[in-house]
């Protein structure tokens, strides 16, 4: 998110959807790679799957909290994230994303409550890869066309510090969601 607000306020709609498709390539491969590993797992260990269930819940909550006892500051973004370029920017995405071993985390915990990982087929997990990817590229494309008005907000540490609790209680109940389901 930081890495969108960075190249959006620094160049627009154009420096930022390169940086959106490369954090769509790099959720594709998070999500292929949790579903082959959970197939990996559930044909081994198939009580592990139900376990993992309560890693998602763990990952919900400890985010929640985070963000609930996160002490706001001004934004400060490395010049790598601004980069100009096409190429640059869509690099950005992928090692951003990439970077995040918290998205594999989601994926494991979330995609076993949706799917029989075990009775995945090539083609099932190609899909919801793909959806893994095109529904937040379609998100970071909406955030793109929407930087004016988010760069001003953005701005003040109170609306910021508003964002961050309003999210980590989300995240706290979508935990808990998870938990007692």
């Amino acid at each position: 998110m930081g890495a969108m607000l960075a190249r959006g306020l620094k160049d627009g709609f154009a420096g930022t959807w390169p940086l959106a498709l490369g954090v769509a390539f790099g959720d594709f491969a998070w999500a292929v790679a949790a579903l082959l590993t959970l197939n990996q797992v559930a044909s081994f260990h198939a009580d592990l799957i139900f376990w993992l269930k309560y890693v998602a819940v763990f990952v919900f909550f400890a985010m929640g909290v985070h963000l609930l006892r996160l002490k706001i500051e001004t934004i400060n973004l490395p010049n790598q994230l601004t980069r100009p370029g096409m190429l640059a920017g869509l690099l950005a995405g992928i090692l951003v994303i990439l970077g995040n071993p918290k998205a594999i985390l989601f994926y494991i915990g979330i995609l076993p409550g949706f799917f029989t990982v075990a009775a995945l087929q090539p083609i099932d997990i190609a899909v919801i890869g793909g959806l893994s990817a095109w529904v937040p590229f379609l998100g970071n494309l909406a955030l793109a066309l929407m930087f004016d008005h988010v760069s001003k907000m953005f701005n003040s540490p109170v609306l910021r510090q508003r964002i961050n609790r309003i999210t980590g209680v989300v995240l706290i109940c979508v935990g808990g969601l998870i938990f007692i389901s």
